[in-house]
């Protein structure tokens, strides 16, 4: 691994890479805040597939071009005399030590629990921070994370169940409910009373210490490699899929539960 020194020399050479790029490469020089940000949000979702594959390599790769994205912000932000780099780091290690006061200062917690409560408590605290418990969820996150967000910060101010036991009586009042507007065949309602459901199994996966997105992306990274290899199979079977039962593809689905190459149950 590298010393400090090194890793100083190597973000100094990023920057030195960028600062001649933003000047001479007509692509680079043309970037403002508003065309970069789709760009951001694809690299992002790139990280963190190659975080959910384990990938090392793509990994680095990834963390890389983001890292150049928030370097390519912030000499966005330098030119218009706004902020550099260095505010960037500044900040972030000013919020850092603000809100670790069990580590820079001389709070004292006994749980990973206790450090969460304090963080929302001082996020609400520090200027400029969430004037809400609930004002610090970005708008535009998907609704899974955002769900799983919300629940996490309500939690941490004490809105939650006592036990997590309790949250699967809710979960199968939602069930109920939205069989009883399948009946009453109201599609806006069925609607409201699925995302009802969606939220109170989003609770319960939180409460038994499961983040959902990451549960939901393992499974469908494992019905997609489930699926791949019924493909396969009907193909080197000569078989189509269009002109098989339900049944017969439901038999090689079984292969794919059991072959070695598949991820476990």
């Amino acid at each position: 691994m590298h010393s400090k020194e090194e890793k100083l020399k190597a973000f100094g050479r990023m920057l030195d890479v960028l600062d001649v790029l933003r000047v001479k490469c007509p692509w680079d020089a043309k970037q403002t805040n508003e065309s970069l940000r789709p760009n951001t949000i694809e690299e992002t979702f790139e990280l963190a597939e190659a975080l959910g594959a384990g990938n090392t390599d793509n990994i680095r790769k990834e963390l890389g071009d983001v890292l150049l994205h928030i370097a390519f912000y912030s000499k966005i932000g330098e030119e218009k005399g706004q902020f550099d780099i260095a505010d960037v780091c500044d900040s972030l290690t000013d919020k850092l030590i603000f809100r670790h006061p069990h580590v820079f200062g001389e709070v004292k917690v006994n749980s990973t629990d206790e450090v969460l409560n304090n963080w929302e408590q001082l996020k609400l605290k520090e200027k400029g921070g969430n004037k809400t418990v609930l004002g610090g969820v970005p708008s535009a996150l998907p609704a899974l994370i955002k769900a799983n967000r919300i629940q996490e910060k309500v939690r941490n101010v004490g809105f939650d169940w006592e036990e997590p036991a309790q949250v699967w009586d809710k979960v199968a009042e939602e069930i109920d409910e939205v069989r009883a507007e399948i009946e009453r065949d109201d599609h806006d309602a069925l609607e409201a009373e699925f995302g009802d459901l969606m939220f109170a199994v989003v609770n319960a996966a939180r409460l038994y210490g499961v983040n959902p997105e990451n549960a939901l992306d393992r499974t469908n990274r494992k019905f997609i490699a489930r699926f791949n290899y019924l493909e396969q199979a009907c193909k080197e079977r000569g078989l189509d899929l269009h002109d098989m039962s339900l049944a017969e593809m439901d038999a090689i689905w079984e292969e794919a539960k059991t072959a070695r190459k598949q991820p476990k149950s």
